[in-house]
């Protein structure tokens, strides 16, 4: 589902433009005022901005440099100005499209469409640099990096914990562990196996009460976050 804030203050035109895109699986929010747009952009995400330019209370113009100093959110300015200044002051504002009154809202969904996957292309890049994994395999190797610093593990607990990340997110029973890890004997009993989390956990510097990584599921196994 995509979110859409409409700023808006012709309601007949609006309702007509959030009927048309729920079609096509947007939710629309409409907001007649500039500054409830405004408060609005600063309490829920959403994924792109319809603005027109002639609101009571402030330009549209002005409202557009507004969202871009604290919003990356795309915008799509939609005016029945068609002075070419207004255009350029709007790209120049941070708008993305301007689109002049009227017009047909397939255009509309279109251009909203053409935005969305430009937005998507730079996502992988902007996710990557967000966040750095704290776990790093090398199964050459058979080493796990920790916060970039190797960890001094034996066989049996580098099998348990590469298992525990590859399955990250996922409940991993501790009979699952045994048949799956070389290092480890099938004749192990599931005792054994906690006590190998506990020594990793230490070696993690976890508190097994308040874990950040190694979760107990209770009767079952375990499950690894990260």
């Amino acid at each position: 589902m995509t979110d859409v804030l409409m700023i808006e203050d012709d309601l007949e035109l609006a309702e007509i433009l959030t009927e048309y895109l729920e079609q096509f699986d947007m939710r629309v929010a409409t907001a007649e005022e500039p500054y409830i747009g405004l408060a609005m952009l600063d309490t829920k995400h959403f994924d792109l901005i319809i603005l027109d330019l002639t609101l009571p209370g402030i330009d549209g113009l002005e409202v557009c440099k507004q969202i871009r100093k604290r919003h990356a959110t795309p915008i799509i300015i939609s005016s029945a100005r068609h002075d070419i200044t207004d255009k350029v002051t709007a790209l120049e504002n941070g708008a993305d499209d301007y689109l002049p009154k009227p017009y047909n809202p397939r255009e509309l969904q279109a251009r909203i469409m053409s935005l969305l996957r430009r937005q998507k292309g730079i996502e992988p890049v902007e996710k990557k640099a967000e966040k750095e994994k704290d776990f790093v395999v090398n199964e050459e190797q058979m080493s796990i990096a920790f916060k970039h610093q190797i960890l001094h593990l034996t066989a049996a607990e580098y099998g348990i914990l590469r298992y525990l990340i590859k399955k990250e997110g996922g409940v991993v029973s501790r009979e699952e562990l045994i048949y799956n890890i070389e290092a480890i004997s099938e004749e192990t009993n599931n005792k054994s196996i906690d006590v190998i989390i506990s020594r990793i956990r230490q070696k993690l510097g976890e508190n097994p009460k308040e874990p950040t990584y190694i979760h107990s599921i209770r009767g079952i196994g375990y499950k690894f976050l990260q």
